[in-house]
């Protein structure tokens, strides 16, 4: 669906209900974008305060991550014991994430992140408190591990969804794309800061800097000003009088029978069962391929780490708005990133294809999410953002112990070379199929006036017809319609005809 504006009177847009200038937004997206729109959503105060606040929080969450992990392997010396500390994390996820993106959308979206964001605090500092005592022990991590889930289940649809409430409607990729940059560097700066600090002066230390880090995003929370978000009042106007069930119900409709969303999801999900595993791929890429070890593998993954953020920063850089076709056609690149990175003979070779990879991920989940966030009007966007972080963890939860058997048992080549063809022939088939469902384009003309027809485009061929009548041949003779009060009636039945003629009103 394409829109064209005349004019500059603001109009309510199609998909977040609020008022936009329509001409502005158009000129906008007609550009080439420059450098200047690589930052343009860091314009906006609040959207400052919430990017400054997540860089803080998400260093301070890798931090807590690597102390975590390697507490519980030092108090239990075995590695399924982290296994189930990772899974406790996403369990909540999966089994509450639907219900969370209600929440998103039944409540003002920035106190709920002032709860999530203390309750996360609190987890780390209930951690500080038991290392520095040493009376920490197993259960204690396991504990605060699923509370953590049930705060993220919650936090992550509010978070995505609250973006779009920050910035005008020209800049939300560019948001989203900013945020990913966020999240790209904190995993940069975590987990190295975290090895540090784990090596220097203990875990507990590094669960008290986390407790730290989270002062700063709430302070960004509260800083915010609630008359300066374009999209504040239409969320709350949206989410009035909301019930958990019928809401729940609402967003997986939606989700799945408008085909921007459905077929945005279904690639997210294709692609996420392989692209979260991709580092049990490069453990086997470091241990059995290269023989790196383990210095081999933290270079590996921050090779990905810096192509994830230049796809972030090129992202971020898009003026125009993300389609189908560009989705699918980002989503191809990335299969034959993977399909490269698996048949290269040596580390050297390895390692640009290994960075192409990432930035293609980072530039596909980008497309993908701002498509999903563009599209969802602003009453449904938090339950349908539960659904994308539903398929996209659940898809990495399944693909990740199928990946590792296949690398274990097959080699790191095949597991990696399995993970680029089977997302591609899924690929292949959705763009056949969006190309037979085509057949026809809605184009939408928004004018001054309400009672322009919309037009619909066929793809059929026009033929010229000419109509006259034959020459010496009466026309037939019709009768005209008469208004009796507020009814027509045409005068074609002969029962219906008054005996009598009609005196005809005399003007004067």
């Amino acid at each position: 669906m394409t829109s064209r504006a005349t004019g500059t009177v603001p109009s309510t847009d199609f998909h977040l209900h609020r008022p936009t200038d329509s001409t502005k937004l158009r000129e906008t997206q007609a550009r080439r974008p420059g450098f200047k729109d690589t930052f343009s959503a860091l314009r906006v105060r609040n959207f400052r305060l919430l990017v400054s606040g997540l860089l803080v929080s998400s260093t301070g969450g890798w931090i807590q991550r690597i102390a975590q992990d390697w507490l519980v392997l030092t108090l239990t010396g075995s590695a399924t014991a982290v296994g189930i500390t990772t899974a406790l994390q996403f369990l909540p996820t999966l089994v509450l994430g639907l219900y969370g993106g209600v929440i998103a959308d039944r409540f003002p979206k920035r106190k709920i992140l002032l709860v999530t964001q203390i309750t996360m605090g609190t987890c780390a500092g209930i951690l500080a408190l038991t290392a520095f005592t040493g009376s920490v022990q197993v259960w204690h991590v396991y504990t605060m591990a699923f509370v953590l889930g049930l705060a993220t289940a919650v936090d992550n649809p509010t978070r995505q969804s609250f973006v779009t409430e920050l910035v005008p409607r020209d800049t939300v990729r560019n948001a989203i794309s900013m945020v990913s940059s966020t999240f790209q560097l904190g995993s940069l700066i975590g987990p190295a800061l975290g090895g540090v600090l784990l090596g220097t002066i203990g875990a507990g230390w590094a669960f008290a800097l986390n407790g730290l880090t989270f002062f700063a995003s709430i302070s960004a929370l509260l800083r915010m000003r609630e008359r300066e978000m374009p999209g504040f009042h239409a969320a709350r106007k949206a989410s009035a009088g909301l019930r958990i069930r019928d809401g729940l119900r609402d967003g997986v409709r939606y989700a799945f029978h408008e085909p921007a969303v459905r077929w945005a999801i279904a690639l997210v999900g294709i692609y996420g069962m392989f692209t979260i595993s991709l580092p049990v791929t490069l453990t086997a890429f470091a241990d059995r391929v290269f023989h790196t070890g383990a210095s081999g593998y933290g270079v590996l993954n921050s090779v990905v780490a810096f192509g994830a953020l230049a796809g972030a920063l090129l992202s971020a850089r898009r003026v125009r708005p993300t389609r189908l076709r560009n989705l699918i056609g980002i989503a191809c690149l990335l299969t034959v990133t993977e399909v490269l990175a698996a048949i290269q003979p040596s580390l050297w070779t390895f390692i640009p294809v290994l960075a192409s990879m990432g930035m293609a991920t980072l530039m596909f989940l980008t497309a993908a999410q701002s498509m999903v966030q563009l599209t969802t009007p602003d009453g449904l966007r938090g339950r349908v953002s539960g659904i994308y972080n539903l398929v996209f963890i659940g898809g990495g939860a399944i693909g990740g112990p199928t990946v590792g058997f296949l690398a274990q048992h097959f080699g790191a080549r095949s597991a990696l070379l399995l993970a680029g063809l089977v997302p591609a022939i899924a690929t292949v088939a959705i763009g056949l199929r969006l190309r037979r469902d085509g057949q026809f384009r809605l184009v939408l003309v928004r004018t001054r006036s309400p009672w322009h027809q919309v037009p619909l485009r066929l793809n059929l061929q026009q033929t010229e017809i000419q109509l006259s009548a034959p020459k010496n041949t009466p026309l037939p003779r019709t009768s005209r319609p008469f208004v009796l009060g507020r009814r027509q009636h045409a005068r074609t039945d002969s029962h219906l005809r008054p005996t009598r003629p009609r005196r005809r009103p005399q003007h004067h």
